[in-house]
C-alpha cells in the first residue's frame, strides 16, 4: 500500500511537470518560464531601438535572451505571420517564409566570472535559413527540445514595406482641461497608389514610446483627399504626457553610479536604490531618460552580454496610499511593462511607501511607476507620476492596408518621431 502511494504521487508530479511545460503560447511578448531573463530584440542599426525593419533590405534584427540553469539547451525558433491586431494571420509559411519554417538557435555563450551562471542564447533575423517574404506583424516563437507545446519566449517584431508616407505634428491637446497634460498626434498618410475604401481596407496605430498597452487605433480618416488621408479629429490620439522616466546606473557592481544607494555582494548581488518621491507635483522637472528603454552594460567586463551579473534591485516609493482600491507595479522595457507579481509592489504602512524587488541584468534601465485601480481594471501611469505636456516622448505610427481580394495585411508604413533631437 505504501509503495503504491509512492507511485501515485510520482506519477501525479510528473504529470504537474508536463503540465507547466505545456503552456498556451500568446501572441504578445512573453517569457514562459522563470529562468528566461533580459530578452532583447531591436534593428541592429541602434542598440534598443524598436524591432523594426525594412523587407529585402540589410537591416538585421537581433534576438537574445539569457537562461540562468546554465549548461545548454536545445531551443527551435520560428516565425508567424500575423494581423494588425496581432491574431494568426492563417496564411500559409509557404506565402510568407523564404527557406525554412524552423531552425535551432546555434549561437549562445556561458557567463564568465559572474555570481549568477547564465547562458546567453542569440540570433539574426533574416538569416540564411528564415527570411520573410512579406511585410507585416511577425511573432518570433522559441520552443525547447523542437516542442511547439513547450514555449519559452515569444517576441512581436515588424517587417515593412514601405510604400505611404506619413507625416506627424504633434500638439497639446485641443480639449482646454486636458492642454496641461495631454498630448495630440495628428498625422497625414500620403500615397501615389489609389486606395479605394480607406475605411475598411488601411489601419493605422498610434503608440507613444512603443507602449503597446496604450496604442490607439484609426480606422476612418478625417478627412480624405487625393492622394492623402488626413487624420486629425479631435478626440482621438489624444495621449497623456506622462512625466520623464526615472533610472538608476548599475553597470559596476563595485562602484555606486546614479540613483545606487547601497552595494551588497555576497552570495547573491543586491542592489537597494534610494527612495523615490511621487512625481505628481504641481511643477514639471526636466530630466534625461531613454523613453522606457534599458541598455546591458558592464564596466567590470570586457563583454555586457556573458560577463555582466545579475543582481536583486530593491525599489522603494514613498507616497500616500492611493483613495482607490489597487495595486502598485513598476514597469519599463525590461519587463514589457507587464503587470504581474514580479512588478508588483507592497505597500509598508507604517514607513509609507511601496517596496519591491526585481532580479536584473547589469546596465542603464529606465523605469516607472504605475496603479491598477481594481474597480475599473484601468492602468493610471499618473498617479505616481503626474503628466506634464512638456514631457519629451516618442510617438509611432504604424500603417497596415489589406488590398482587395489580399488574404493578410501589408505593414506599408512606419515612421518613429522623437520629439527631442539629440
Amino acid at each position: 500500500m505504501i509503495k503504491l502511494s509512492g507511485l501515485f504521487f510520482l506519477m501525479l508530479f510528473s504529470l504537474q511537470i508536463v503540465m507547466a511545460q505545456d503552456q498556451q503560447l500568446v501572441y504578445d511578448n512573453k517569457v514562459y518560464l522563470p529562468e528566461i531573463r533580459t530578452v532583447q530584440c531591436y534593428n541592429t542599426q541602434k542598440e534598443q531601438s524598436l524591432p523594426v525593419i525594412a523587407l529585402n533590405s540589410n537591416e538585421r534584427l537581433f534576438f537574445s535572451f539569457d537562461n540562468l540553469q546554465g549548461g545548454s539547451k536545445i531551443y527551435a525558433y520560428t516565425i508567424e505571420h500575423c494581423t494588425s491586431d496581432w491574431k494568426p494571420s492563417r496564411v500559409s509559411p509557404l506565402d510568407y517564409l523564404e527557406g525554412m519554417s524552423e531552425d535551432r538557435i546555434t549561437e549562445y555563450k556561458y557567463s564568465f566570472g559572474t555570481l549568477q551562471q547564465y547562458t546567453n542564447y542569440s540570433l539574426t533575423l533574416p538569416n540564411t535559413q528564415i527570411k520573410p517574404k512579406i511585410s507585416g506583424n511577425y511573432l518570433l516563437k522559441v520552443y525547447e527540445n523542437g516542442n511547439p507545446q513547450q514555449p519559452v519566449v515569444s517576441q512581436r517584431f515588424y517587417i515593412v514595406d514601405k510604400q505611404v508616407g506619413i507625416g506627424v505634428n504633434i500638439t497639446a491637446s485641443p480639449q482646454v482641461n486636458l492642454r496641461r497634460t495631454h498630448q495630440k498626434v495628428d498625422f497625414t498618410i500620403s500615397h501615389s497608389t489609389p486606395i479605394q475604401n480607406p475605411s475598411l481596407d488601411l489601419k493605422a496605430v498610434v503608440m507613444q514610446n512603443g507602449i503597446p498597452q496604450t496604442a490607439s487605433w484609426n480606422k476612418n480618416p478625417t478627412f480624405v483627399r487625393p492622394g492623402s488621408l488626413v487624420y486629425n479629429d479631435v478626440n482621438s490620439n489624444d495621449f497623456p504626457a506622462g512625466n520623464q522616466f526615472r533610472k538608476f546606473d548599475m553597470r559596476s557592481l563595485r562602484y555606486k553610479a546614479e540613483n545606487v544607494q547601497e552595494i551588497i555582494r555576497d552570495s547573491i548581488n543586491k542592489v537597494v536604490l534610494f527612495t523615490d518621491l511621487n512625481g505628481n507635483v504641481a511643477k514639471f522637472t526636466d530630466r534625461f531618460d531613454e523613453n522606457g528603454d534599458f541598455f546591458i552594460r558592464n564596466q567590470d567586463g570586457r563583454d555586457p552580454n556573458t560577463d555582466s551579473d545579475y543582481a536583486r534591485v530593491y525599489f522603494s516609493l514613498n507616497t500616500a496610499l492611493p483613495t482607490t482600491a489597487g495595486d502598485a507595479y513598476v514597469v519599463g522595457r525590461f519587463n514589457n511593462y507587464t503587470l504581474n507579481e514580479t512588478s508588483k509592489l507592497v505597500y509598508d504602512a507604517s514607513g509609507k511607501r511601496f517596496t519591491g524587488s526585481i532580479l536584473l541584468k547589469q546596465g542603464l534601465y529606465d523605469y516607472k511607476y504605475v496603479w491598477l485601480d481594481k474597480q475599473d481594471g484601468k492602468t493610471d501611469l499618473t498617479v505616481f507620476e503626474g503628466s506634464f505636456f512638456e514631457t519629451k516622448n516618442t510617438y509611432q505610427v504604424y500603417v497596415y492596408y489589406r488590398r482587395p481580394g489580399s488574404r493578410w495585411e501589408e505593414l506599408v508604413g512606419f515612421v518613429d518621431l522623437n520629439m527631442v533631437k539629440r
